[in-house]
């Protein structure tokens, strides 16, 4: 049985809902059944058809889609909606679906404000419904191999958390070439009040957090605004403490010119350290106090059951950035599946970031840019 999934947002033209779209598809546990794909109406209905859904499913608005939907009997209508729209369009569809009694999965940052997370979290409390928000690199096979490798204490006491995502691509003024992408990302009206860190910061303070089990309880930022004109940060730095006295430095950079999307995240502890990178996602370095290092691989028949979940191919052979994504969606997947069938969820299945992961993401980038304009050296994280 496939899952009947509707998409807002991601029609023509947008990199991000054609990522969710293959995502969903990787491992046949959802059908597209429905979409209101752009806030133009025209773009949205072009979208639908080139996707082959039921012209009487293609809505003009996301208010449409949920309204119309929820008026189908119960084995027609959509059962997940994914919404892949900028952050300003993030609450209020996804407060509709939830309230229509409609399974979310969304994009990162969650919301617009930290505000605006915190009421999210009561209405998903309240929906009984399940939420799934895509912070992608938690579903690569080693990030869950070095949390699982962490939650056993095999480093010791966790001592210092390192992460870091240098993108080069707004180097320069790329708002200004009518670039989508770049356009609203860099836009406070569409994106709120951070750039660089709502948009990729987000990720690896969740990586920092996911992996080393810990919570980041102060931080002392810098936040930098490098290319003239812009509005919004393109650069940014902290330092951070945790609540188990470890400390931390995490970097988010835009403007770091040649580099791509090398997410990269080191964490140690007392016997040793952990060291993962998406350049080569299928390797985790575990680096011993007392020994030689070692070179541990996806596939290999060594590793825990929530690495093994989450591969899908033998050894050697890669998985990226799709499979990661792909990992979210099927985890998620069977979780309904499970809650349909009246079963309750294995533990690998329910390993997915949620609304707490999300309102905590929105915490961190709230106070990163109040500790950007403070003048004091640290502030507490506060949600």
């Amino acid at each position: 049985m496939k899952l009947r999934l509707g998409m807002i947002g991601g029609g023509q033209g947008a990199f991000i809902g054609a990522v969710h779209r293959i995502a969903s598809r990787i491992d046949d546990e959802y059908e597209l059944v429905c979409g209101a794909l752009s806030s133009d109406a025209e773009k949205a209905k072009a979208s639908g058809i080139a996707l082959g859904l039921d012209p009487t499913r293609v809505y003009s608005s996301w208010k449409e889609l949920i309204e119309k939907e929820k008026q189908l009997p119960e084995d027609v209508r959509v059962q997940v909606i994914s919404i892949v729209t900028p952050n300003h369009v993030h609450f209020e569809p996804t407060k509709a679906a939830l309230e229509a009694g409609f399974n979310v999965i969304l994009d990162k940052p969650m919301t617009f404000s930290l505000a605006e997370a915190k009421e999210l979290e009561k209405i998903v409390k309240a929906s009984g419904k399940r939420f799934c928000l895509t912070h992608t690199y938690t579903g690569y096979p080693m990030v869950k191999e070095a949390k699982q490798f962490v939650a056993a204490g095999k480093l010791g006491k966790i001592r210092k958390v390192y992460v870091e995502y240098p993108q080069g691509w707004l180097s320069t003024f790329l708002e200004g070439e009518d670039n989508k992408q770049a356009s609203w990302r860099t836009d406070p009206g569409k994106s709120g009040i951070a750039g660089a860190i709502g948009d990729i910061g987000t990720h690896a303070f969740n990586l920092a957090e996911y992996i080393s089990g810990l919570h980041v309880s102060k931080l002392c930022a810098d936040i930098n605004i490098v290319v003239e004109g812009r509005k919004l940060d393109d650069d940014g730095a902290a330092l951070l403490k945790f609540n188990n006295g470890a400390s931390g430095v995490l970097m988010a950079s835009q403007i770091a010119a040649g580099d791509e999307n090398n997410i990269k995240v080191r964490v140690y502890g007392e016997k040793g350290g952990l060291e993962w990178q998406q350049d080569e996602a299928n390797t985790l370095l575990i680096k011993w106090l007392d020994k030689p290092a070692e070179i541990w691989r996806t596939g290999g028949g060594y590793l825990s059951s929530f690495a093994s979940h989450n591969t899908r191919v033998p050894a050697g052979h890669p998985e990226g950035y799709l499979e990661a994504f792909g990992n979210l969606y099927r985890n998620f997947a069977l979780t309904i599946k499970a809650d349909l069938a009246g079963k309750t969820p294995e533990k690998e299945w329910l390993d997915y970031p949620g609304i707490e992961e999300g309102v905590r993401g929105m915490a961190f980038v709230e106070n990163m840019i109040a500790s950007g304009k403070s003048d004091k050296k640290w502030l507490d994280f506060e949600i």
